[in-house]
């Protein structure tokens, strides 16, 4: 019987995470997945059931390390609203060829909206863990005076997110590190 070539999973799977990130799941071959992960048909079959469960694996890790990656951003900063804005503007600063990638959590949204309950159930999840972060420093920062008292913490929250996620967006369309960190800093600057 003939072995399979062996191969690392998680350097696999942070392959298929670019190509997805790159043409959506629809917009994916299976050859593009192959290639890229340089893995064999039957080793994708075998270590992640097919396309769509590879999809579904990859959109878990991707959100999972982009997430961890804001919050720990978020950390590292002193005060609330300095943290908000460090963390927004080290995402403006991240590599070139990295923003215009894209943001597979973002391209989940756009491709599937909420006809697919499994992709929703991790975007949402994604999106929970963001959420719990940013309330927690907006609430700081309304104890201590940092935040405007005519802005409500839900409301800035949602907006953080869809400011967030237009950076991301603008990224993908090749706006530049500088373009993003002014967007950053303006809506930092709505929560004064």
């Amino acid at each position: 019987m003939a072995r399979h070539k062996e191969f690392d999973r998680d350097t696999a799977l942070h392959a298929a995470i670019g190509v997805f990130s790159e043409h959506g799941y629809e917009g994916t071959s299976t050859e593009e997945l192959l290639t890229a992960m340089k893995i064999s048909r039957q080793s994708m079959y075998d270590t992640f059931g097919d396309k769509r469960g590879l999809y579904l694996e990859a959109l878990k890790r991707y959100n999972v390390e982009s997430i961890d990656k804001i919050i720990a951003d978020l950390r590292r900063e002193g005060r609330p609203i300095e943290a908000l804005e460090g963390a927004l503007v080290a995402f403006a600063s991240r590599p070139a060829a990295e923003a215009r990638r894209g943001c597979l959590g973002v391209s989940a949204i756009c491709e599937f909206g909420r006809t697919d309950a499994e992709v929703a159930a991790l975007t949402d999840s994604a999106g929970h863990a963001l959420h719990a972060a940013i309330e927690s420093l907006l609430g700081e920062a309304r104890r201590t005076g940092e935040l405007a008292t005519d802005i409500d913490i839900a409301d800035a929250i949602r907006f953080l997110g869809a400011a967030l996620s237009g950076m991301k967006v603008s990224a993908r369309n090749g706006a530049s590190p500088a373009t993003l960190r002014a967007i950053a800093r303006m809506a930092i600057r709505s929560l004064r």
